[in-house]
């Protein structure tokens, strides 16, 4: 649900699907834990099922957009175009982190994770408006009831897997990620909330060269007064932005 506000507030000439990626919302979990090529795979078999012959135009936010970023350079001639909410990779590992992560996964893989409980509806709103504070009272409510589910104890909890808090224990390679966006072909466009961390990242601190060096045909819009989920504090703004580059 967290695309709701912007899918309403899209023309309506739109066929709109927004999946849940594996281990969140309602979506099975996994015990072996969660790898980011399977969701590629997932993507891609999502992509076959609903469109075979014709490119999508795909959009993600967060590691939503890191994906979909990596996947249109995999599969390039399925993607027509493509837009990246607040996400342009990760920064560079350096392989002399790689003993210390390594031993941090595996202690993690000996513990038991699991998230914050909240008393009610309300608590877990107050906790959304933490996330997004120019998203509105109403629409926090509304966003708690699908992302939040009664656990055992009657505490409502997020609809995430817990396994999602181990870290990663493959280094972040960000010169495989450039060679992938390099195939990219599909129109491409970053959008960047004003207010986000990721902001200062692109354009003070070399992200924004980095990304015009290897993408071959990329955009940038900022999105006013939003953060990093700007989907849900600027839905409004953002879909006027998204008709008019999806319909170029």
């Amino acid at each position: 649900m967290s695309f709701q506000f912007l899918a309403d507030a899209m023309q309506d000439d739109w066929y709109l699907i927004a999946p849940d990626w594996r281990g969140f919302g309602d979506t099975d979990r996994s015990p072996a834990g969660y790898w980011f090529p399977d969701y590629l795979a997932d993507l891609d078999a999502f992509i076959d099922y609903y469109s075979q012959q014709t490119p999508v135009r795909l959009l993600g936010h967060s590691m939503g957009g890191n994906v979909a970023c990596l996947y249109a350079g995999v599969r390039s001639e399925k993607i027509s175009h493509l837009v990246s909410l607040d996400a342009f990779g990760l920064r560079d590992a350096n392989s002399e982190q790689a003993p210390a992560r390594y031993a941090l996964w595996l202690d993690q893989c000996r513990q038991t994770q699991s998230f914050s409980t909240h008393e009610n509806i309300n608590s877990v709103a107050t906790r959304l408006q933490r996330l997004a504070p120019r998203l509105s009272e109403q629409r926090s409510r509304f966003i708690a009831k699908y992302w939040s589910e009664t656990s055992a104890d009657g505490k409502r909890v997020f609809k995430i897997d817990p396994a999602h808090k181990r870290v990663n224990p493959v280094l972040y390679r960000r010169d495989e990620v450039r060679a992938c966006w390099r195939q990219i072909s599909a129109r491409t466009l970053l959008v960047l909330g004003k207010e986000s961390e990721l902001f200062k990242r692109y354009y003070e601190e070399g992200g924004q060269q980095d990304c015009r060096s290897n993408f071959k045909n990329l955009s940038e819009v900022i999105i006013q007064n939003a953060g990093h989920m700007l989907h849900l504090e600027q839905p409004e703004k953002l879909a006027i932005v998204l008709d008019d580059f999806f319909r170029q």
